[in-house]
């Protein structure tokens, strides 16, 4: 099935809700867990749809000794024999494709044709994985002290315990699940209490491909499974993508026992515009990577730096290209590009850094209030400028449909403005001149930076941020790296 042929909502997800359990999967096996429950709503119209079981200490608890008994027998697989499996996994997404497109978009809001894509990309992480395992190398065997040889073993560096974000659910999910899986590791995953669905169902589905314990879902919130997990003595890398915040707290939960970190903490991607730009080329780019899932994406291309000689120019033609974003829900056809946010504290966040920016004395050139008539958590794609500096929107993360434009004279100040972030994690450089690109990709202390283009993340290559953006990397064969830890063998001759 193509994405053109995707109906929202399908029979299968229809039948899907109505009668499919949602549950913790443990050590092989559904668990619909106690009475304890959290509801899901609808950002599209803001109802309750489904409840989940809230998990527990106790649950991770289970799950981590589940992991830790499978370890043994999963590192103990050959890289081909741990490849395979994860080549099962892809297609098992691949069987399921159109439903899991459908369920993300429900519990997210996004498009499904969105979704759609996300879901196929989670797919190729699986295959891409599967065959990096296979090709991994190490420093080459040979006698560097005379008489004796050197080697390098990797080995997994234990259990993984995966803290997943609301924004790409699944999609993140693979990223964390599939280096780890093949480097040997096991997992423990808690996805966010807001977006769990398609986490729970692939991990369901999974059990017909894993062993028992090699993949474990605990659902639940922060503070009744997140902290649990991060402090488990039992767990030896924490693998999270969200805020700085819960970063830190991570951080100090696992320091005891010196657990291994791997975060994906957000950023505040610059897109600087110089007046050699193709400006029909960088406004269609900021339009689609600026508004891609409603906005909310660490690498979202929302903050532009325009140089001041087409500052006019530049947000004239933005502010065309913004007025003819279609915004909507799903079901309503596979033109909508741009959907609700994620609930109804994420909305408000919104309004609250868009209000505080007008009142600091921002101009308003497009959106800037909610969508009315619904009572889904829309807010209409907005552009601001004009916006004083030290203003919460210009260094705060906003994860919403909203740019920030700012000026600036010449390059030094360009680069500077862009540096002024505690975040690292991308940047976006629209100039002609491939000198010029040269020079500022050498100062911009970001983990990517893009050439005329924006939210490029392919899996082959890293994706990781400097400064408060995270540690280690997401993607390539770097986080097969990040998972491995490598045993230097040395043979007397």
């Amino acid at each position: 099935m193509s994405e053109s042929e995707i109906s929202f909502p399908s029979n299968d997800l229809v039948d899907l809700l109505a009668e499919y359990k949602f549950g913790h999967v443990i050590d092989g096996s559904v668990d619909l867990g106690g009475e304890s429950r959290f509801t899901l709503v609808n950002p599209c119209t803001g109802k309750p749809f489904a409840q989940v079981p809230l998990g527990s200490s106790a649950d991770v608890d289970r799950a981590v000794e589940a992991a830790r008994r499978a370890l043994p027998g999963w590192r103990r697989l050959t890289p081909s024999r741990r490849a395979d499996h994860l080549l099962a996994l892809a297609s098992i997404i691949d069987e399921k494709r159109a439903l899991f497109a459908q369920l993300e978009s429900m519990n997210v809001g996004k498009p499904t044709v969105t979704s759609y894509a996300e879901i196929a990309g989670a797919a190729g992480t699986l295959r891409f994985m599967a065959g990096a395992i296979r090709t991994v190398q190490t420093p080459a065997a040979d006698e560097y002290v005379e008489g004796f040889l050197s080697l390098v073993r990797r080995e997994p560096l234990g259990v993984v315990g995966a803290i997943t974000p609301w924004n790409f659910p699944l999609s993140t999910a693979i990223a964390k699940l599939a280096p780890a899986l093949a480097a040997g590791n096991t997992v423990v995953l808690k996805p966010s209490e807001l977006t769990p669905l398609t986490t729970a169902l692939f991990a369901d589905l999974a059990r017909t491909v894993l062993p028992a314990g090699v993949l474990n879902v605990v659902l639940g919130t922060g503070p009744s499974v997140g902290k649990p997990l991060g402090s488990h003595p039992d767990v030896d890398v924490i693998s999270m993508t969200g805020s700085v915040a819960t970063g830190a707290a991570l951080s100090k939960a696992g320091a005891d026992t010196l657990k291994h970190l791997r975060f994906e903490l957000g950023g505040k991607t610059p897109v600087i515009v110089f007046d050699d730009a193709d400006l029909d080329q960088a406004v269609a780019t900021v339009r689609t990577a600026a508004f891609y899932n409603c906005g909310q994406c660490c690498g979202a291309a929302t903050r532009v730096l325009c140089q001041d000689s087409v500052q006019e120019e530049f947000v004239r033609r933005l502010r065309e290209a913004v007025g003819s974003l279609r915004v909507g829900q799903p079901d309503e056809g596979h033109h909508i590009e741009v959907g609700p946010l994620v609930s109804q504290a994420q909305l408000e966040k919104v309004e609250s850094l868009v209000q505080g920016a007008v009142s600091a004395g921002a101009t308003v050139q497009a959106g800037g209030q909610r969508v009315s008539g619904t009572d889904g958590f829309f807010y209409e794609p907005t552009v601001l400028n004009n916006i004083p500096a030290g203003t919460a929107i210009l260094q705060e993360e906003i994860f919403g449909p909203v740019v920030t434009i700012e000026t600036f004279t010449d390059e030094a100040e360009a680069i500077a403005l862009a540096n002024n972030t505690d975040f690292g994690l991308v940047a976006s450089v629209w100039t002609e001149n491939t000198r010029r690109a040269l020079r500022v990709i050498d100062e911009l202390e970001q983990g990517t930076v893009e050439v005329n283009t924006a939210l490029v993340a392919p899996v082959e290559m890293p994706f990781g941020g400097f400064g408060m953006s995270g540690l280690g990397y997401e993607n390539s064969s770097y986080s097969i790296d990040d998972l491995s830890r490598k045993k230097h063998v040395v043979i007397a001759k």
